[in-house]
């Protein structure tokens, strides 16, 4: 059985089309640094955090920015993109997704990784391609791909099917964050109630091609991901492997209602930590030397979304629905705007995390004005952080709103 869709490139097709003006042949890297040593010749490489990230809050660009982008590196709405990257393509699937949202179907994805075509000993370059400027314009949102963090709140009752493409460890809670990712994690373990554990890289061989329709067709079936007019929504940490299962259910075995939360478990993890919807994980860790637990936090720096992971609650999967959110109150992806350094619970010396949170509140038509101030706290022997968060004048709730617009 062939896959639903004319989606895949092999690597031979891209070897024999390098020289065509009708093809644009994108390189994007989980490790941006590898295009630097060595690409397809004439590849345009995109740096996912710089690039394709809006650079204040966490999310992605808008239509104005995305269609800037491409027509600055010469993509134009005629083109023909080509996408790949390292770790079997996990983000260059999330492009592929992202130029599907903004209306661009003329895209494909190259069957295997960046590390198929140097093992297949093909030429690489380090030059680093200048095309004139075109014209691009992105035709809308294609919101029917797209989840966001109600809509996933919804399927907890309505019977949409949940996948979550995490590894095994991260599923379970064991861990927050992928292997070799550790600075990376999320505020707590845990999954969301319902979803199906399918890691995303249960779709592909050994050396980064997908696996055949019919195999697809079969572990997803049996998983109980697949089930005839019952839609799906993917989700992963942050949205990137979750697209890349997105791919898979949606453009190889032609499901049409699947939807990639890209706001994913560090939106949904901070959420419902505060409105006690979240499979549990597991206890708290305490330090040895300090004699505490390590996810405590002081309340003034705990209102601000601020610190470490929260303490494990217990098993409230099946409790009462949270409370509806008003429609400006929305966390954005990592329930911060921006991280500017590293938080590291070293056991020496201080470590400092620099923050920027921002609250909004709309309460009976009044918006609250904010005001900036610096705020720094001990969080234990030897950990210190410092932060800076907007404080509401005339606070009308308890934790941080920061919100993430869907578009009208």
């Amino acid at each position: 059985m062939s896959y639903a869709k004319d989606v895949l490139v092999e690597t031979d097709w891209v070897a024999e089309h390098l020289d065509e003006d009708s093809v644009k042949i994108v390189e994007v890297d989980e490790n941006p640094a590898l295009y630097a040593e060595g690409h397809i010749p004439g590849a345009i490489g995109f740096d996912w955090q710089h690039d394709l990230q809006d650079q204040v809050r966490r999310d992605f660009l808008g239509p104005e920015e995305f269609a800037a982008l491409m027509g600055s590196r010469g993509i134009s709405n005629d083109h023909t993109v080509i996408l790949y990257g390292d770790r079997n393509n996990w983000f260059a699937a999330y492009t592929y997704w992202y130029f599907r949202y903004y209306g661009h179907d003329k895209v494909k994805l190259v069957n295997g990784p960046r590390e198929k075509w140097v093992a297949e000993g093909r030429e690489t370059s380090t030059e680093v391609p200048s095309y004139p400027p075109a014209t691009f314009e992105t035709s809308g949102r294609d919101e029917s791909i797209r989840a966001y963090r109600d809509d996933v709140l919804a399927t907890l009752d309505n019977g949409t099917h949940l996948v979550d493409v995490r590894s095994p460890q991260e599923f379970s809670g064991e861990l927050i964050s992928p292997t070799g990712y550790e600075q990376e994690g999320a505020q707590r373990g845990g999954h969301i109630p319902g979803a199906a554990s399918v890691p995303w890289a249960q779709a592909v061989n050994e050396d980064g091609t997908f696996k055949s329709a019919d195999e697809l067709r079969s572990l997803y079936t049996e998983k109980g991901v697949l089930a005839e007019g019952e839609p799906v929504i993917a989700y992963c940490r942050i949205g990137e492997r979750s697209a890349h299962t997105w791919f898979v259910l949606h453009e190889l075995l032609g499901k049409d209602d699947v939807r990639n939360y890209d706001g994913s478990w560090t939106e949904w993890g901070i959420w419902s930590a505060s409105r006690s919807r979240l499979v549990p994980s597991r206890a708290p860790r305490r330090s040895a030397r300090a004699g505490r637990s390590l996810h405590a936090v002081p309340p003034e720096l705990g209102a601000l979304g601020l610190g470490v992971r929260p303490p494990a609650r217990e098993n409230l999967e099946h409790g009462p629905p949270p409370p509806p959110l008003a429609p400006t109150h929305r966390l954005n992806r990592m329930g911060l705007q921006r991280i500017e350094a590293p938080f590291n619970r070293g056991r020496a010396g201080a470590s400092i995390a620099r923050c920027t949170s921002r609250w909004r509140a709309d309460h009976a038509g009044v918006s609250a004005s904010t005001r900036w101030a610096s705020i720094s706290s001990r969080l234990g022997r030897g950990v210190t952080i410092t932060g800076h968060a907007a404080w509401l004048s005339r606070p009308v709730e308890t934790e941080p709103i920061i919100t993430r617009e869907k578009a009208p």
